[in-house]
């Protein structure tokens, strides 16, 4: 029964939102579930995190943060993912690799065979059977989070979430058969529906 499903998307995409709705719904129909997120999911990485997202420094290099992310990586793979992997659970993690190819690569201009070495480097190699890619117009995601106070990267400007974007979608469109890429302007319900008739196809095939 083991299923590594990842959400990735802009700011203000939903992907949060939706991460706790698989989860609520995998849980109610007695499917043993793990709700992770990044950066965090473990006491380092929680602390690495607060720092990536709400350090005053605005000068931290993109090579800096590329490696911050991926030591609270190594530390999230190797104590949360794989033991509950192994453990024959499905595994939701809320942002992966792919957000920081996207931030990082894409949207820093760190060279992309570097951060995906980093990265794989992190994680031992191991990649999720479904990404969910939630996307949305950069000027609505930032538009639904302009209410709260904004982090280091929702402080970025138009330019720099623009290419995030188009990261996440070149991503995508580089492999569709682990993508699955939905419109965020959509209703939650919808979204959540779609999601769970994939995760579903996915879980009678292992069935089987």
């Amino acid at each position: 029964m083991a299923l590594f499903i990842t959400l990735e998307g802009g700011e203000g995409s939903g992907k949060s939102v939706q991460a706790r709705a698989l989860y609520k719904r995998l849980s109610q129909s007695a499917i043993p579930t793990l709700l992770t997120y990044e950066p965090g999911g473990t006491p380092c990485g929680n602390k690495i995190g607060r720092w990536l997202k709400w350090a005053e420094a605005q000068d931290i290099s993109p090579l800096t943060e590329l490696l911050l992310f991926n030591a609270s990586r190594a530390q999230l793979v190797s104590e949360v993912i794989r033991p509950n992997l192994k453990n024959g659970m499905v595994v939701i993690c809320d942002r992966y690799t792919d957000s920081t190819i996207a931030y990082q690569s894409y949207g820093r201009g760190l060279d992309l065979d570097m951060v995906e070495s980093v990265n794989n480097t992190a994680t031992q190699g191991l990649k999720p059977d479904l990404i969910v890619l939630l996307d949305i117009p950069v000027e609505e995601g930032l538009a639904r989070k302009r209410v709260k106070k904004q982090d280091r990267f929702e402080q970025e400007d138009i330019a720099f979430h623009q290419r995030v974007r188009d990261g996440f979608l070149k991503l995508a469109a580089d492999e569709p058969q682990r993508w699955l890429v939905l419109d965020a302007t959509q209703s939650k319900a919808e979204i959540e529906e779609i999601i769970w008739q994939r995760v579903s196809q996915l879980l009678a095939r292992q069935g089987d």
